[in-house]
């Protein structure tokens, strides 16, 4: 296979998105926050080991999105994460383990609850596809006390415009569509 790729920037200004012509998660998304955390992923941890301002490395059907802490040049890092994933793409496994739930970093509120259940329903007709698109994703986190807290994955984890923008808007859907006393807030040191 001729396994391409193409970059695509996003609102979040440290990160790029990496699109192929292939999968790189068949099923689900996880986010790497480090090359420890990459043991059956070779290829997350070959990106993590080319810069030290590599901060997360998102995977999702057929892209993979950067985080850097913003002291990288992008320039320079963008060849060197573009050469590495065309040089693994052909050996790396699509259905890759992930940790189990109780090793996972984030909290995920229960999809069996009708709450949660409905609340994502709404969230994969309205917000998701443009996040997704974005380089990122959203974790419901739980919903209690009509406090729904959610945990942002990819891109959208360290971008300016999710915590006040894109959190609000989520928020006035939920309230337009779900429930009117619904408000939304961050997940801090979920998991």
């Amino acid at each position: 296979m001729d396994y391409r790729i193409m970059i695509q920037s996003t609102p979040n200004p440290n990160a790029l998105k990496f699109v192929l012509n292939t999968a790189v998660k068949n099923e689900g998304n996880y986010t790497y926050k480090s090359a420890a955390e990459c043991a059956h992923n070779p290829l997350a941890k070959a990106i993590f080991e080319l810069d030290t301002s590599t901060r997360e490395v998102y995977f999702f059907d057929n892209y993979i999105t950067v985080t850097q802490n913003g002291n990288a040049d992008w320039d320079a890092l963008e060849e060197k994460i573009k050469n590495t994933i065309l040089g693994q793409i052909k050996d790396h496994n699509p259905d890759f383990e992930t940790p189990t739930a109780k090793e996972e970093v984030v909290k995920v509120a229960d999809p069996s609850n009708p709450d949660i259940a409905q609340i994502n329903s709404i969230l994969d007709q309205t917000v998701r596809p443009a996040l997704q698109m974005d380089g990122g994703d959203i974790q419901l986190v739980d919903y209690e006390d009509n406090v729904l807290r959610i945990f942002y994955q990819g891109a959208c984890g360290s971008c300016p415009s999710s915590t006040m923008g894109t959190m609000m808007a989520i928020e006035n859907i939920l309230k337009d569509q779900f429930n009117p006393e619904i408000s939304v807030q961050l997940a801090e040191n979920v998991g």
